[in-house]
């Protein structure tokens, strides 16, 4: 799992991010506490700036 976030003028692709997501989860068995929460909700942000990016881009 990578643990540098990306340079805010270049985030990295939803699916990249959304894979990260899926290893987390199934790193914890679906059990997000303290730090590995924290470490979810940085990646859920991160993949909704990337759909917001790509959905601008698309329109």
């Amino acid at each position: 799992m990578s643990t540098t976030p990306p340079p805010s003028d270049s985030p990295r692709p939803a699916a990249v991010v959304q894979a990260d997501i899926h290893k987390l989860l199934q790193e914890t068995g679906g059990w997000l506490w303290g730090p590995t929460r924290e470490r979810y909700e940085q990646l859920r942000d991160e993949w909704l700036a990337a759909e917001r990016a790509r959905m601008t881009t698309a329109a």
